[in-house]
């Protein structure tokens, strides 16, 4: 019979005793005690669970993500507020200003170098002011709070360590320049930081 069985942080199919000569992508032996995901997917129970364990619920197959996955982020505060002017490429709404502010403080157990201090940080983002832009912020509001749009570690810019740095989703810090300098005109950026987010179960 079908059940189903929570793992930390979502829940995930137990599709029984069905276990056939299928081969567990993990382990690369025959499946026993058989969970599907949500993705379709099948794996032995016990590679399943040290999967979750010991890194993040995501599929090693497609990649989907089956959980919530937190980040190591710093404490901080995001904020946004709305101007009149309009971006390159958005002439017909006006611009979504996003403010992040992280504080000074000392790595935890999730970071490279724990106990040792990182300085603060503040980053400024923009976004066009219409359904698309809207929707991308609710997604980064989302990503903020589960720790995943910054990270401690070595700056790209200043080759630094113990920097508060992008984790991996990228914004657009200039109004103009285009996307060799992280601003506008790039028509394709929304749909590409949603696809970011999507990768880390932001959707």
């Amino acid at each position: 019979s079908t059940k189903y069985k929570t793992c930390r942080t979502k829940l995930y199919l137990i599709t029984g005793d069905s276990d056939k000569d299928e081969t567990c992508s993990i382990c690369l032996e025959r499946v026993t005690k058989k969970k599907q995901l949500p993705c379709g997917h099948e794996f032995c129970e016990k590679c399943l669970t040290k999967l979750v364990e010991t890194t993040k619920p995501i599929c090693p197959v497609c990649r989907d993500v089956f959980g919530i996955v937190n980040g190591n982020q710093p404490n901080g505060r995001m904020s946004s507020h709305m101007t009149h002017s309009s971006l390159p490429g958005f002439p017909d709404c006006n611009t979504i200003v996003i403010k992040y502010d992280i504080p000074s403080g000392k790595q935890t157990v999730n970071h490279p170098n724990p106990g040792r201090p990182y300085p603060s940080t503040e980053r400024t983002a923009y976004l066009p002011n219409n359904r698309e832009g809207q929707e991308v912020l609710s997604l980064l509001k989302k990503a903020f709070d589960q720790r995943l749009i910054f990270t401690v570690g070595v700056s790209r810019t200043s080759g630094k360590n113990d920097q508060v740095t992008w984790n991996d989703i990228h914004h657009k810090t200039s109004i103009t320049g285009g996307p060799t300098n992280f601003g506008y005109p790039d028509p394709h950026y929304l749909s590409r930081v949603k696809e970011e987010l999507k990768a880390k179960g932001i959707k």
